[in-house]
């Protein structure tokens, strides 16, 4: 499977040009990993090269503003390097989260918390606020 894979993408036409693409982001992402300082490295990756541009995507904006400063830095190793780079272009690519939120847990309210509540409830006139208190009050879990 592999190797009939690789020999469809190494046919004349677009998929050729498609691996040699590929080929080459492999090679870029190599050497942004030796160019870039490692904490930016770690917190970016090389997206794309089209036109002589290198696109680096970041984590964050903190990320992307410190790898905007140091563009012409970049473009200067990877032409350094042999690479056509007329310049580098950083885009915010924000990661998975990797996990859910958690679901709420319950806090019982105290037994001096639920008769402050309860006071409270009882001084208040006919309104909306003592309704949602009562309502509150009733549906919350108590410390005995």
């Amino acid at each position: 499977m592999h190797n009939s894979l690789e020999n469809y993408l190494e046919a004349a036409g677009d998929a050729s040009k498609v691996l040699a693409h590929a080929k080459l982001l492999v090679k870029l992402t190599h050497l942004y990993q030796e160019i870039a300082p490692a904490h930016l490295g770690q917190a970016s990756s090389l997206a794309n090269y089209k036109s002589g541009i290198i696109v680096i995507h970041a984590t964050s904006s903190a990320i992307a503003a410190k790898l905007r400063q140091l563009a012409p830095t970049l473009a200067d190793c990877f032409s350094k390097k042999g690479i056509e780079c007329n310049g580098v272009q950083v885009k915010v690519q924000a990661g998975k989260i990797a996990k859910q939120s958690r679901t709420s847990t319950i806090k019982p309210l105290s037994p001096g918390a639920c008769s402050a509540l309860e006071d409270l409830q009882n001084t208040l006139p006919d309104s909306t606020l003592r309704s949602a208190l009562a309502t509150m009050l009733a549906r919350s879990a108590r410390k005995e």
